[in-house]
């Protein structure tokens, strides 16, 4: 037997993995969501989304975190989705912008002085 027909330890030379359960139901359940939101025009959700950071960053509080906390859940929530299908750099991005959205929302959880 060649060196080909097994598969290396990383998992190269396996077929693409097949979907868990969880994800397949996350995905049936999101479908709906995803295809109102392909309908809008692009730069809607993207304002949004802009409107949510900016306005929890300077209301602070209980309702900017809330603002802040929800731009960080429809985040997480398209990466989430998106993950099987980015390259690395473009998971790298992504993961970049939750974690501002994440600090963002943890600065809005300590009270100001």
């Amino acid at each position: 037997m060649s060196s080909s027909e097994h598969p290396s330890p990383t998992g190269e030379g396996r077929g693409p993995r097949r979907p868990g359960a969880v994800r397949l139901f996350i995905e049936q359940r999101s479908r709906p969501a995803l295809e109102a939101l392909a309908r809008l025009p692009v730069w809607l959700p993207f304002l949004a989304l802009l409107l949510l950071i900016l306005g929890g960053g300077l209301l602070g509080g209980p309702v900017g975190w809330v603002m802040v906390g929800v731009a960080l859940v429809f985040v997480l929530w398209l990466l989430y989705l998106s993950w099987p299908r980015m390259t690395g750099v473009e998971r790298l991005m992504r993961v970049a912008v939750l974690m501002l959205f994440l600090a963002v929302t943890l600065v809005q959880l300590v009270p100001r002085g």
